[in-house]
C-alpha cells in the first residue's frame, strides 16, 4: 500500500448550505468554488444524538447527518454513501466536542477514506486512526486527488508520531494490538532524582508507561507510547460498541486483562423515557438494545457496575435514574492522587482534581485496553494555568473556566492537546468539587486532560466520601523549574459572573455586559460539571433566599435540578435542601447525564426556546434544537426566579427595589 488512489468526489463542507447541497447532488467544485469551510465542526453533529443508538456498521447511513451550515442541516441519511465521497474536507479544529467514536466509524463506513482539515482535536483524530481512517491537515492534498493524482502513503502519514503510523499500516488499533501488544511489558522503575525537573503530569505518565517494540519507556512531546491504567471505565453509549469490536476480533476466545479494574456505567439513558428527541423519534426501543449489550457485557465479566437506580429500590415503581454520573462517581469513589485514569467520554478529566491523570479515550482504545491493559498516549505538553486572588461573591471555578474559554488565545488553540495544570492560590482555596469543574471543562479547552496537585483538601475529600487515609506523597508535585510550554494567569478577584452565548462554551461574556435582558423558558443545574455538592450549596443558596421571600420560578419556566450521583442526593436530604427546592416549584431528577447529552428532562423542544444551564457545553443541538446559554449554578437559580439571565446579586437587588 505505497500509494492509495481515491474518487475526486470531494466534499468541502463549506459554510453555505447549497454548495453541499450541490456536491452532494454530483457537482465538483474546487477549493474555491466551495468557498469558506466551517470550522469546529463536532462529534454531535458528525454523528447526533439520535445515530447512537446504533454500534455497528449501521452507522454508515448517518455520518454528518447533524452538520449545520448557515441555519440549515444539508446532509440527509444515506447522503454520504449514495454520493460515493471518499474524501472530506473541513477547518480548523474538526471533531471537537463529544469523544464518541461513532463519528470515524460512521465516517468509515459510509465511504469516506480520508479526512482533510486544517487542525484536528485530539480525541479524535487518534479514534480515526484506530479504526484506519486516515486524516491529513495539508490542504493541497485535495486540490491532488481532484486531478486524479495517488498519494503516497509516507506522504499521508509524514508528521505523525511512530506509532500512529504503525497503526495506521497496520490497518487500525486492534489489528496492531493483535500483533504486537500480547504480552505487557513490566512498569519501568520511578523516576531516577538525576531527572530534569518535571511536572506531576510527565512524573505520573513516567510511574505508568510501558515500553514496546515501537515504543520506549520515556516519551518525548508529541512521541505516541502505551500506558497502564489504574482504572478503566465505560458507559453503556460505549460497551455494546467495544463489545461488538473485540468479538469480531477474538469471538469467544475474549478474555479481559484485570477485569478488576473495570468499572462500567449506565449513566446516560435512564431517563430516556423522558427525552424529548428520544420520544418523538421513536428511538426509546433501540436504547433498550444499547442497554441490553452493555449488561451483557457486564454480565459476561463479571465487571463492577453502577446501573439503574430503580434496580436497586424495586420497591419504589415510579422511580427512575442511575446510581451516578461516571466522571462523578470516578471521582467521589475511585479516583487517588497519583493514578492514571481512562474512561470512554471527553469528560474524564474531571477526576483529575484529585492529583491524578485522567483522560477520555474511544471505543477502539477501550476495547485495546480492555484485552491488553495498554492504553495509547501521544505525550502532550503541558500548560500552567495560575488562578491568583480571591473569588468575589457569587462566582464560582464555572465562572473562572468561562472567563479562560473566552481568551483569545484559548480560542485561538493555545490549549488544543495539551495538558492544563491548575494552580494559584484561587484553586488552593478551592473544595475539591470545585477544581473538578475546572478539570472537568478541560475538555472544552480543547485540552488532553486537567489536574491540580493534590494537598491537605485531597486529603479531606478523600477521608469525607470514602472514610479513607491517604498520604501525599513528597513526588506527587510539579518540581520547581519544571518546563511549560505555556504560563497563563487570572487575577480571579477581578472576574464576575459570566455566561456563554449559544452555539459554544467559548463565546463567553460576562453577565454584566449583555446589551439587553434575555429571557429564558428553561433552567437546568445538573450534569457531571454542575451535579456536585458544593454546586447544590450553590443551589440551595440562591432557592432559599427566594423561597424565604415568597419568591417562585418565573411563570413559563421549567427549573430542572439533577443529582449528580446519589450521594450528592443523600447529602441534600441530610441537609433539607429539599424543601427549599420543591418550595419554589422546581423539579428535581435522579441522577443521569439527562439533558446535558439530550437525553432527558430539561431539554429543549422547540428551535424558539431559551435555555440557561449549568452543563459544560452548548454546541448546537446538545441539548435540543434550542438556543443554550452557559452559566454557573447560581446564575441558573436566579434566572429560574427572575425568568431571565440574571445573578444572584441581579436577583437580590431587583427584589429589594420591588
Amino acid at each position: 500500500m505505497s500509494a492509495l488512489r481515491f474518487s475526486p468526489r470531494i466534499l468541502w463542507l463549506s459554510q453555505d448550505p447549497a454548495r453541499v447541497r450541490a456536491q452532494l447532488g454530483g457537482a465538483v467544485l474546487s477549493a474555491a468554488e466551495a468557498g469558506p469551510l466551517r470550522d469546529e465542526i463536532s462529534t454531535d453533529e458528525i454523528t447526533p444524538l439520535p445515530v447512537m443508538v446504533h454500534f455497528d456498521a449501521a452507522l454508515g447511513r448517518y455520518p454528518y447527518t447533524g452538520f449545520t451550515a448557515g441555519c440549515e442541516r444539508p446532509i440527509g441519511r444515506d447522503a454520504i454513501r449514495d454520493a460515493g465521497i471518499e474524501v472530506v474536507v473541513a477547518g480548523r479544529r474538526y471533531g471537537k466536542g463529544s469523544s464518541r467514536e461513532h463519528s470515524p466509524v460512521a465516517e468509515r463506513a459510509a465511504g469516506v477514506r480520508l479526512v482533510i482539515a486544517d487542525s484536528f482535536e485530539r480525541i479524535y483524530r487518534q479514534n480515526a486512526d484506530n479504526v484506519g481512517l486516515l486524516t491529513a491537515t495539508d490542504p493541497g492534498l485535495a486540490d491532488r486527488i481532484a486531478r486524479g493524482e495517488a498519494i503516497a502513503l509516507d506522504e499521508l502519514l509524514h508528521g505523525r508520531d511512530a506509532l500512529a503510523a504503525a497503526i495506521l499500516r497496520a490497518g487500525g488499533l486492534l489489528a496492531y494490538g493483535a500483533a504486537r501488544l500480547r504480552v505487557r511489558a513490566p512498569s519501568p522503575p520511578a523516576p531516577s532524582p538525576d531527572d530534569a525537573p518535571l511536572t506531576l503530569f510527565e512524573k505520573i505518565v513516567r510511574r505508568h508507561a510501558l515500553p514496546t517494540a515501537d515504543t520506549g519507556a520515556r516519551l518525548a512531546h508529541g512521541e505516541g507510547g502505551f500506558v497502564r491504567a489504574d482504572l478503566r471505565f465505560i458507559h453503556e453509549y460505549y460497551t455494546g460498541m467495544a463489545a461488538w469490536l473485540l468479538d469480531e476480533r477474538h469471538g469467544e476466545a475474549l478474555s479481559l486483562h484485570e477485569p478488576a479494574s473495570i468499572v462500567a456505567f449506565e449513566d446516560h439513558l435512564s431517563y430516556v423515557h423522558r427525552s424529548p428527541v428520544h420520544v418523538s423519534q421513536g428511538l426509546v426501543p433501540a436504547v433498550g438494545g444499547l442497554s441490553r449489550a452493555h449488561r451483557r457485557f457486564v454480565e459476561r465479566f463479571g465487571l463492577t457496575h453502577h446501573g439503574y437506580v430503580e434496580a436497586l429500590e424495586a420497591g419504589e415503581p415510579d422511580n427512575q435514574g442511575s446510581e451516578g454520573i461516571s466522571h462523578a462517581m470516578v471521582a467521589e469513589r475511585y479516583a487517588l492522587p497519583g493514578q492514571l485514569v481512562v474512561g470512554t467520554d471527553s469528560h474524564t478529566p474531571h477526576s483529575g482534581a484529585l492529583g491524578c491523570v485522567a483522560f477520555g479515550v474511544g471505543t477502539t482504545d477501550m476495547a485495546n485496553a480492555f484485552v491488553t491493559g495498554a492504553v495509547r498516549l501521544t505525550m502532550p505538553e503541558v500548560l500552567r494555568v495560575e488562578l491568583d486572588g480571591v473569588l468575589p461573591a457569587g462566582v464560582t471555578a464555572k465562572d473562572a473556566v468561562l472567563h479562560l474559554l473566552a481568551q483569545p488565545s484559548i480560542r485561538a488553540g493555545a490549549g488544543v492537546g495539551r495538558v492544563f495544570e491548575f494552580a494559584g492560590s484561587a484553586v488552593r482555596a478551592m473544595a475539591t468539587d470545585e477544581r473538578a469543574t475546572l478539570t472537568n471543562m478541560v475538555a472544552e479547552l480543547g485540552g488532553f486532560t486537567g489536574l491540580v496537585e493534590p494537598d491537605a483538601e485531597t486529603v479531606r475529600f478523600v477521608k469525607a466520601r470514602r472514610g479513607l487515609d491517604i498520604v501525599i506523597e513528597p513526588w506527587m508535585r510539579s518540581d520547581r523549574g519544571a518546563h511549560y510550554a505555556e504560563v497563563l494567569r487570572l487575577d480571579c478577584s477581578a472576574l464576575a459572573p459570566m455566561v456563554a452565548r449559544p452555539g459554544d462554551p467559548g463565546l463567553g461574556l460576562p453577565l454584566a455586559a449583555l446589551e439587553a435582558p434575555v429571557r429564558i423558558d428553561i433552567a437546568y443545574g445538573g450534569s457531571c460539571t454542575a451535579g456536585k455538592r458544593d454546586d447544590f450549596d450553590h443551589y440551595h443558596a440562591v432557592l432559599a433566599w427566594a423561597a424565604a421571600h415568597g419568591l417562585r420560578v418565573a411563570e413559563g419556566v421549567a427549573l430542572y435540578l439533577q443529582f449528580g450521583t446519589e450521594d450528592v442526593r443523600a447529602y441534600c436530604v441530610e441537609r433539607g435542601y429539599l424543601a427549599a427546592f420543591e418550595a419554589v416549584g422546581a423539579e428535581l431528577l435522579r441522577p443521569a447525564c439527562g439533558a446535558c447529552a439530550n437525553c432527558g428532562p430539561g431539554s429543549s423542544t422547540d428551535a424558539g426556546q431559551v435555555t440557561v444551564s449549568a452543563i459544560n457545553r452548548n454546541f448546537p443541538g446538545r441539548s435540543g434544537p434550542g438556543a443554550v446559554w452557559l452559566a454557573s449554578p447560581p446564575t441558573v437559580a436566579a434566572s429560574a426566579i427572575l425568568g431571565r439571565l440574571a445573578s444572584f446579586e441581579d436577583l437580590r437587588r431587583t427584589v429589594q427595589a420591588s
